[in-house]
């Protein structure tokens, strides 16, 4: 009795489990801290943001950074076309793309999952036409599929963030369906059935809680996938409208001025490209901590 009580009291937590694993890969590590660091940014924008995003300061119109001759350090990443500090205009954009990235993958995620468990569990017929569906959405490129939708909705962020998340349900429908399947010949469902469980217990208290380590590793690839497509969309015209400061509306400014005044082109692609390499490095490292294939006794 007594080593057995040692033996769990030596084994170590499901939390501890997961942060040995995923912090050998550093790379994941360094995608974590920098994904904190966006996130604080974002809640408390208002607070580290030094001016307000849409103020204007009319006599320092394309200041460069501070560091570069003409600068000035009250704007320490320079101005754009309308004298609006830089600075205060992406820290306020970490908002806007945190919230497309939150609302994206909770409504593509909770339809996904749910599509999925029910055609998972569903007839042959209804499991055959769910499936083809989701096949039609997969054949059209992603990015032009959501043009199409927000064209027939209307140019605005919350129309991105629908059209956005249309496109990504197929893959959790895919992902979950394939886990459901695979889970659903397993003696523990086979022994809860027998036991009396009824279809939907079945279906979101025994299987669903088994088949969330892949759909937790697609739920952090599809938040990056869903900052660069909403940006993307903002420079297209077809997302955020300004003077929103959300990073890709920034590009679409700016793009007649990019070979002379550099910053305000740069700045909001390198926050894209941070912010975007920084998740997609943790959804690597969530990946390698939650599959058991990848583990090493």
């Amino acid at each position: 009795m007594t080593d057995q009580t040692t033996t769990s009291a030596e084994r170590p937590s499901a939390l501890r489990e997961f942060w040995y694993y995923f912090s050998e890969n550093r790379g994941a590590v360094f995608g974590f801290w920098v994904f904190v660091a966006f996130v604080l940014c974002a809640a408390f924008a208002p607070l580290l943001a030094p001016y307000d995003a849409a103020e204007q300061f009319r006599e320092h119109i394309l200041l460069p950074p501070a560091w570069q001759e003409g600068g000035d350090w009250a704007f320490p990443l320079g101005t754009d076309p309308l004298g609006r500090d830089m600075l205060s205009r992406l820290i306020s954009g970490s908002r806007y793309s945190f919230f497309v990235g939150i609302v994206v993958v909770s409504i593509a995620a909770s339809g996904g999952i749910l599509i999925g468990l029910l055609s998972g569990f569903a007839p042959k017929i209804v499991d055959t036409v769910i499936m083809r569906v989701m096949d039609i959405i997969l054949a059209f490129p992603s990015l032009l599929l959501a043009l199409v939708l927000v064209a027939i909705l209307g140019p605005s962020l919350t129309n991105a963030m629908i059209a956005i998340a249309i496109v990504f349900q197929p893959h959790y429908v895919r992902l979950t369906r394939a886990s459901v399947l695979s889970e659903r010949q397993k003696d523990y469902v086979t022994s809860a059935r027998v036991a009396g469980a009824g279809l939907w217990r079945l279906m979101f208290i025994t299987v669903l809680p088994n088949c969330l380590g892949p759909l937790i590793v697609q739920a952090a690839l599809s938040f990056s996938t869903a900052i660069l497509d909403a940006a993307a969309l903002g420079f297209l015209g077809m997302g955020a409208q300004p003077p929103t400061p959300e990073w890709g509306t920034m590009l679409a400014e700016s793009r007649e001025f990019i070979l002379r005044a550099w910053w305000v082109v740069t700045f909001p692609g390198l926050a894209i490209l941070v912010t975007v390499l920084a998740i997609n490095l943790m959804g690597d490292g969530l990946r390698d901590a939650l599959d058991p294939k990848l583990k090493r006794s």
